[in-house]
């Protein structure tokens, strides 16, 4: 008995600090993930996930490790990004009405100045519209996403981007047959849509 009772000890004593070492490996493993957790939201759009959720390809890669700090330089550099989003939404609007006036008196009037400078436009307007894109799909995420609300102007914000988005591969893919009569209707009805879409998408952002 006086055997037993000592095995029990022994037992007992050299136990308890390895359960304990692991409860608290356990625990600092799930502390880890709560910080995880919490310094990412719970919802992304694809891209961002794709590059910046927990298994995101800058993470995995170590060019933006998930720590406290990291995620306080990348809501900075979210502002920054939406900001100039912005800024670049506006200039690709005004670009757009350039154009048109161009691409009408072009239709009008045809000129080889006249097209120079309406493909000119083009490539300026091409390269703003999808820097503006690009800054919004791959800007780091927020620190929270808020309950979506199916009628906010953030939510129409995002779905008129498929219609000038739509609007804007559809008149670059038309480009080069719209001095042809048959596709001339065509050609400006894409513009139209994207330039429309990309107007009240801007505009509603204000309200």
């Amino acid at each position: 008995m006086k055997q037993f009772c000592l095995i029990v000890v022994w037992l007992l004593c050299w136990g308890l600090p390895a359960a304990h070492a692991q409860t608290d490996s356990l625990l600092n493993l799930l502390e880890q993930e709560d910080t995880a957790t919490v310094l990412l939201p719970e919802r992304m759009m694809l891209t961002q996930g794709l590059l910046w959720g927990k298994k995101g390809l800058l993470r995995i890669s170590g060019i933006a490790p998930l720590t406290e700090a990291a995620r306080t330089r990348e809501l900075k550099a979210r502002r920054t990004m939406l900001v100039l989003h912005q800024a670049l939404g506006y200039a690709t609007l005004g670009g757009m009405v350039a154009q048109g006036i161009v691409g009408q008196r072009l239709y009008n009037n045809y000129s080889r100045e006249l097209r120079n400078a309406h493909e000119g436009l083009a490539t300026g307007i091409t390269v703003t519209y999808f820097s503006t894109a690009a800054l919004s799909l791959l800007a780091p995420p927020p620190m929270i996403n808020r309950k979506k609300d199916r009628n906010s102007t953030t939510q129409w914000h995002k779905r008129l981007a498929f219609l000038h988005m739509a609007g804007m591969i559809a008149t670059l893919a038309l480009a080069e047959k719209a001095s042809l009569p048959e596709y001339k209707p065509y050609h400006r009805a894409a513009a139209f849509t994207a330039f429309g879409g990309l107007a009240v998408s801007m505009v509603i952002m204000k309200f």
